[in-house]
């Protein structure tokens, strides 16, 4: 079968992300935001917050883990938004290509719901997607095979007409078992060449 479908991770596929960008604000000394980053909000720490743990809980746990640091700790629950500093470079560009090319395009992203909830509604980019899923709503979690099969099922897709695009291998690999063509993101060319010689640009 053509592929036909354009199915993206969002973070460092979309959109960057690192924890640094929200806490070097607050944190002046490199030594200290790297043992702040690596050790009390760490992405493991948040990765639990994407597989659907409430976020209140987490917070609760590490402030008592880490009273020193109560305020960055709550300021991670406030200002997420903070870690995405905007769009990875000529991605936007690509997708309204793709858009103008009328491919339908979709996303599976691991990200917190709640913190979801707060970034979609200001990406005007997500108005073209024909739907998301998001893993802390459904609490499944890249690369676990039921988090693909339920974007094939809810939006009524078969495998071998989607390519799917991610930054890590382990995600694209599960794709590509289910029978979807696979590409593990570098930038935003490559991703066009490829695109172009799937027929899709």
């Amino acid at each position: 079968m053509p592929i036909k479908n354009v199915i993206f991770d969002v973070g460092k596929v979309l959109f960057n992300w690192d924890l640094r960008h929200l806490f070097r604000k607050h944190i002046m000394d490199t030594e200290e935001l790297e043992f702040f980053v690596t050790h009390v909000v760490t992405p493991e720490w948040h990765f639990q917050h994407d597989a659907g743990r409430p976020l209140a809980d987490m917070v609760v746990e590490r402030i008592a883990e880490f009273p020193e640091y109560a305020d960055l700790i709550r300021l991670y629950s406030t200002h997420f938004n903070e870690t995405i500093p905007g769009p990875v470079e000529h991605m936007p560009e690509l997708v309204a290509k793709l858009v103008q090319n009328n491919v339908p395009l979709y996303a599976i992203t691991n990200f917190g719901a709640e913190f979801w909830d707060g970034f979609v509604v200001t990406q005007p980019i997500f108005d073209h997607f024909g739907g998301i899923i998001v893993s802390g709503a459904e609490k499944l979690l890249k690369p676990d095979p039921a988090i693909y099969q339920l974007a094939l099922s809810r939006f009524k897709l078969n495998a071998p007409q989607c390519i799917f695009i991610d930054d890590l291998p382990a995600n694209v690999a599960a794709a590509k078992k289910l029978g979807m063509a696979g590409h593990i993101f570098t930038d935003a060319g490559t991703l066009e060449q490829k695109l172009h010689a799937i027929g899709l640009l």
